[in-house]
């Protein structure tokens, strides 16, 4: 994974725009925060594979950044992203990452269901 390029990123999201979209988006703490360090509280989501459509989506921040995608409904809202995935040229992969590099937060979107066979 390479460090945030935001251009790039916004570049994807446009492409996108107005598609039929599966949607990844988690985020942790660590299952096990408050075990190491009782200052920490041990938060986590999960969601795979939803589907959406934004007609706005937009990357901002000067790193870690956000990106928030505008739907019908509502509103996809993602902070704290560091990394994105270079080979992937049919999908958006985004990651956060804390100091010691373990993930923190992740965003996906892709044309097809995650974890299907490509």
């Amino acid at each position: 994974m390479l460090p945030i390029d935001p251009s790039v990123i916004q570049q994807q999201i446009d492409s996108m725009k107005g598609e039929g979209l599966f949607l990844h988006l988690e985020q942790t703490t660590g299952a096990y925060a408050a075990h190491f360090d009782s200052s920490k509280h041990p938060a986590a989501s999960f969601i795979s594979n939803i589907g959406i459509t934004y007609s706005h989506g937009g990357i901002s921040g000067g790193g870690p950044f956000r990106v928030g995608l505008k739907m019908k409904q509502g509103w996809v809202y993602c902070e704290g992203l560091t990394h994105y995935e270079e080979t992937e040229s049919d999908r958006l992969i985004l990651a956060g990452h804390d100091s010691a590099g373990k993930l923190v937060v992740a965003l996906h979107l892709s044309r097809e269901p995650f974890g299907e066979e490509r």
